[in-house]
């Protein structure tokens, strides 16, 4: 079928093409009018992702910021905050609401409060704003006023619930963290009593800095020794103390450029050095004290330093399995204050109230209903109508084809011999009704 053919079969058929579009026109404008108006209220809210969290410092990566408002926006809509919605606006007592859910409630629905939530729930439209980090709450009523007032319920819902996960959560780790910084601390005890006991039963004293009294009070004397009969290995150095304590100092200088002067860590690390800082000053001591021993008399300094040298080798594998217990006890002290340290700040943020939400105003109660939108509802049967008036012409054409111009005629294999022109026309000449079939031939 050319476009000519199709063109002069709506052209025939155009009263019925009108009279079916002015139909369905008029049928969705008497339905835009029957049916109840509806009113939709916004409220909006803003997710602070892209501030760190005032407690933890943790800031959303972009990667995760997507996945994030989805589960926001899904949470909105869920049957816990919708249910504290119907709480906080009493509709559980509401006369009106209670007879209309018997009137169709059926076993196993969820009972009259599961009702008013679905109810809360399926008028309920939850949008990210396009480029922004806001999300906008839409609730649609029969009613202005209470499509506000819900929409501002929704919203507050929303940030309540917010801060009691976060609370929840946070009291739950917090709760975990402290039991299993009990149990380190009892390992850590029973780890120091053994030490203890093995240090009575033999004699042996080991210091924090791992050095025993014997091997530091031969480190003193060596540094006593002439320099010429000095070997490079007996060359004093700095205690182990003060390489610990300027190692401590450096990593406390790197870890208060990203930590608070107040984090947990940050504060045992100090109290650490403090302790560092009494052993380094008590082997000075101890270095002075054999060095003026030595000068005032008694066994010559070479004397001294063999017999403590001897000394220090038969105490050496008692010495060693010191060193191992301390080594145990260190690395349960670290994981004790770590342990202890998050259980502290998961405390903070269990009783923090900030949910990273911002609420941006209140809902206004609107002043025109948003459905039935009638332009729109015109336009869509304005449209429909013409293409149902034109499915309708087809249909009925090809029920009871009919020759409209010759080239209907070929169609069928019947040869056009001529087409006779209109009076008042020059031969060979057609006006355009004639073209198109609108006119037949002969006519004027």
């Amino acid at each position: 079928m050319s476009f000519v053919q199709f063109f002069r079969i709506l052209w025939a058929y155009r009263f019925l093409i009108l009279l079916t579009t002015f139909a369905c026109v008029g049928g969705a404008f008497i339905f835009a009018k029957l049916i109840p108006d509806r009113y939709e209220a916004h409220s909006r809210v803003m997710l602070d992702v892209m501030k760190p969290d005032p407690i933890t410092g943790d800031v959303i990566s972009n990667s995760f910021a997507r996945a994030y408002t989805k589960t926001q926006i899904e949470l909105i809509t869920d049957y816990r905050f919708a249910g504290a919605v119907v709480d906080e606006l009493g509709w559980a007592k509401v006369p009106a609401f209670k007879k209309a859910y018997e009137a169709q409630a059926r076993p196993g629905d969820g009972g009259f409060r599961r009702w008013l939530t679905q109810m809360v729930i399926a008028n309920t439209a939850v949008r990210l704003i396009p480029a922004t980090a806001i999300l906008d709450i839409s609730y649609s009523s029969s009613s202005p006023e209470a499509a506000r007032k819900v929409a501002d319920a929704i919203r507050k819902s929303y940030v309540d619930q917010s801060v009691n996960f976060r609370q929840e959560g946070a009291s739950s780790n917090a709760a975990w963290f402290r039991q299993q910084g009990e149990s380190l601390r009892e390992q850590l005890t029973a780890a120091q009593e053994r030490k203890t006991a093995y240090e009575k039963a033999n004699g042996i004293v080991l210091q924090d800095d791992w050095s025993d009294t014997d091997t530091s009070r031969l480190k003193a004397l060596s540094s006593q020794l002439p320099t010429p009969a000095l070997g490079p290995a007996m060359i004093p150095q700095a205690s182990p103390a003060q390489a610990q304590l300027a190692q401590l100092d450096a990593q406390i200088t790197t870890i208060a450029r990203t930590l608070g002067p107040n984090h947990p860590e940050l504060v045992a690390l100090r109290n650490s050095r403090a302790s560092l800082a009494a052993t380094a000053a008590r082997e000075q001591s101890q270095a002075l004290a054999a060095a003026r021993g030595s000068v005032a008399g008694g066994p010559s300094i070479d004397g001294q330093v063999a017999a403590q040298q001897n000394k220090v080798l038969a105490n050496r594998e008692k010495i060693d399995e010191l060193r191992k217990m301390q080594a145990v006890i260190d690395v349960l002290r670290a994981q004790a204050q770590k342990v202890m340290g998050r259980a502290a700040e998961l405390g903070v943020e269990a009783e923090s109230t900030e949910s990273g939400l911002t609420m941006l105003g209140s809902a206004v109660a609107p002043a025109a209903p948003s459905w039935p939108n009638v332009p729109m509802i015109t336009g869509v049967a304005l449209m429909a109508g013409f293409i149902l008036g034109i499915l309708i012409a087809l249909a009925s054409e090809l029920l009871g084809r009919r020759v409209r111009g010759p080239e209907d005629l070929g169609m069928t294999g019947v040869p056009v011999i001529g087409v006779i022109v209109g009076f008042g026309q020059k031969a060979g000449r057609k006006g355009w009704q004639q073209r198109l079939g609108f006119r037949r031939p002969g006519m004027a």
